[in-house]
């Protein structure tokens, strides 16, 4: 019976699961894994950081007849002559082969990016120190707002997870578009229209890419439009579609608001400094060092006025920032919000627009009231939300007071 057992694991593993990789891909505190030939195989942990793992592909040839399995099983062979795949596994984990030795000279390469197959909440990020109460309820009077929104980062500081738990606030009933490489963003809409690109198989199979994605979401009266990733001319049809009145999200690769600028406005998107008044709120995510913990935090929300030529550019207003001693998300932006004051309160008809930072705080005792509740599960997280949205007070899952605001 152990040896029934035993060559059961082993065909389910190998058939169905990921063969060698099975046993690291189950676990839910590693983030990526990287192999680099048969024989070296590392995992970035949540907490432990980059770790190397006895995972062993056994001789070249059976490493290469892995990764020809693994590509044809997604749909998206390798070969010599196409040696570079990303696609997406099953369980929505994001996965980079680099297949040729003469491209990966220590030999074909892989990267997986784990997925969860159900995105964490708002709640969960907000418990974990990522946002703040305070911030979360910004955000979620932005996009219940129709505010375009880009979140940025650099490579692996959660920008992805933080993009997929807050559309959470955007209202239930709204058509969500989202244009993307590879497939990442899942909006908890009902009324989702989800579009990826295509390589062209030949003369009766053209390229789409994501300037075509996003000008066929244009096309069809979305009330948001959502970008995975941002890489090239695409971004300047994102901002065309904020400029139309269609509230964008997306995420993109910068360190900080002048450098997102600078990559907006030059090569390859060349969005004219002009038009990045657009773009209304960026959040800047990075992983930081706390002691020997690798942390995920917003470190910093911009909120863009638009462009001065008196300034010299374009005008920026930081609303919140990280204190990395308390490791806190501090808001600055009380009684000077451009967004809150200028944007929300205003579309609002607020004769005071200052009376919206009790909105905010409104909102923010329900967050905090949500994570003392222990709400923070995706689905109970985007319940109690859509409930709030549609009957105020009266549809959260505990009491409140009942203000007029």
């Amino acid at each position: 019976e152990t040896t029934y057992n035993t060559m059961r694991y082993q065909l389910n593993r190998d058939i169905v699961g990921l063969g060698p990789l099975e046993p690291v891909m189950r676990d839910p505190y590693n983030e990526d894994i990287h192999v680099i030939g048969p024989s070296q195989t590392y995992v970035d942990h949540g907490t432990y950081g980059l770790l190397p793992t006895t995972v062993d592909f056994g001789e070249p040839e059976e490493f290469d007849n892995w990764l020809r399995n693994i590509g044809e099983r997604m749909g998206d062979p390798v070969s010599d002559s196409d040696p570079i795949v990303d696609s997406t596994l099953p369980d929505g984990s994001r996965i980079n082969i680099i297949y040729s030795s003469d491209v990966s000279l220590k030999g074909p390469s892989l990267t997986i990016r784990q997925g969860d197959e159900v995105p964490l909440s708002v709640g969960q990020i907000t418990k974990w120190g990522t946002l703040s109460p305070e911030l979360a309820a910004y955000l979620w009077l932005c996009l219940e707002n129709e505010q375009t929104i880009f979140v940025v980062g650099e490579t692996a500081s959660g920008k992805t997870t933080t993009l997929n738990s807050i559309m959470t606030f955007i209202p239930r009933d709204s058509k969500i578009y989202t244009a993307e490489d590879t497939a990442e963003v899942l909006p908890p809409h009902d009324t989702w229209q989800q579009l990826l690109t295509r390589e062209g198989g030949g003369e009766n199979s053209a390229d789409v890419d994501m300037f075509d994605l996003v000008a066929a979401a244009l096309r069809s009266r979305p009330d948001y439009i959502v970008v995975g990733e941002v890489r090239g001319e695409e971004g300047r049809m994102a901002f065309q579609a904020a400029q139309t009145g269609h509230p964008v999200m997306l995420t993109f690769h910068a360190s900080d608001i002048v450098s997102m600028i600078q990559r907006f406005t030059g090569d390859p998107i060349n969005v004219p400094e002009t038009f990045m008044d657009n773009a209304d709120v960026a959040l800047f995510q990075n992983r930081v060092k706390q002691g020997d913990d690798v942390l995920r935090r917003v470190t910093s929300v911009q909120e863009i006025e638009g462009y001065s030529k008196e300034m010299g550019g374009v005008v920026t207003r930081q609303s919140f920032y990280w204190d990395p001693v308390e490791d806190e998300i501090v808001f600055q932006g009380r009684n000077n919000s451009y967004v809150l004051e200028e944007q929300i309160a205003t579309l609002l008809g607020y004769e005071d627009t200052r009376e919206i930072y009790d909105e905010m705080d409104f909102r923010t005792e329900i967050m905090e009231r949500i994570i003392q509740e222990d709400l923070i599960g995706y689905h109970d997280f985007n319940d109690t939300i859509s409930a709030f949205q549609r009957d105020g007070v009266e549809g959260l899952p505990f009491t409140m007071a009942r203000r007029d605001l």
